[in-house]
């Protein structure tokens, strides 16, 4: 069990397990609020449990051994990240979690494609079919007739 819980594909199927829970369990909550409040309730209680996680871990490190260079990026990920969750929860205020979750899962394309372009990663032809799939269906299951 040890050897699973190290596992990439372990904390990956929890992420997406985890990131489920979070379309439907935010779909009901933004029932009678804004959605950019809602986005700022959600951001706090992360704020909170990272938080937490670091003090309960032992994990903390000085903010001045942080590279300028990291810092940079960490911010550019903060960002990309609270834009994110503010046009995921517009979303799902304006649609429903079975339309827009699908839709959001094209960030799994976009990684792929922005790691091949960005991070000179390469894919093979399998990778490159496995992203068509992903796009494909994340258009059906998100698709209304």
């Amino acid at each position: 069990m040890k050897n699973v819980m190290l596992s990439w594909p372990f904390w990956a199927l929890l992420s997406a397990a985890f990131a489920a829970l979070t379309a439907i369990f935010a779909k009901v909550g933004i029932e009678n609020v804004n959605s950019d409040f809602a986005t700022f309730i959600r951001t706090i209680v992360i704020l909170f449990a990272a938080g937490m996680m670091v003090y309960v871990t032992g994990n903390w490190q000085s903010p001045s051994a942080v590279s300028p260079k990291t810092w940079f990026f960490l911010v550019l990920s903060g960002l990309a990240t609270g834009a994110s969750w503010i046009c995921y929860f517009r979303a799902l205020k304006l649609g429903t979690a079975a339309q827009v979750a699908p839709i959001d899962k094209l960030s799994v394309v976009f990684v792929a494609v922005f790691a091949v372009l960005f991070l000179g990663e390469k894919l093979s032809l399998p990778n490159w079919l496995g992203v068509i799939l992903i796009a494909c269906g994340a258009v059906l299951v998100a698709y209304r007739a």
